[in-house]
């Protein structure tokens, strides 16, 4: 058994979908209408454009608004996107005017930092950190 799609609730399918791609840098996979103005809509890492997909879903449920309010009135990301340097990321996406509401915070084994996806979500940017003294001596 393998993930092969994660949802993310959005406000606005076609505002996440230029955010998710334009900014963030996500790859379109699936864009297939369905009823109304709906449509099963998908993006993936272009690391891994056969990995993972992120269907961005309406966020219509009658539970989806106050769950996200919630989580993002106690600052806690939706979901964790895995990034190589996350300063470097941080950097590069307020340059493009992202929304921070963590900055980069080394806690040890892993740096974080929290944005908001302007799509009702905070998404936690997350990097492993090199053990101290580097690779040398590893087996």
């Amino acid at each position: 058994m393998i993930i092969s799609t994660m949802s993310i609730f959005v406000d606005d399918q076609q505002a996440a979908l230029d955010f998710y791609t334009g900014t963030l840098g996500f790859v379109p996979q699936q864009d297939v209408p369905l009823s109304g103005p709906h449509r099963w809509l998908t993006v993936s890492s272009p690391e891994f454009p056969d990995g993972v997909q992120i269907s961005l879903e309406p966020a219509e449920h009658p539970a989806v608004g106050p769950f996200r309010e919630a989580l993002v009135a106690d600052g806690i990301p939706f979901t964790s996107f895995g990034v190589a340097d996350v300063a470097a990321e941080y950097e590069r996406l307020r340059g493009l005017g992202v929304v921070f509401t963590q900055e980069p915070v080394n806690h040890g084994p892993v740096t974080t930092a929290v944005l908001d996806d302007t799509c009702g979500n905070l998404i936690q940017l997350a990097a492993m950190n090199e053990p101290a003294g580097g690779l040398e001596g590893a087996p």
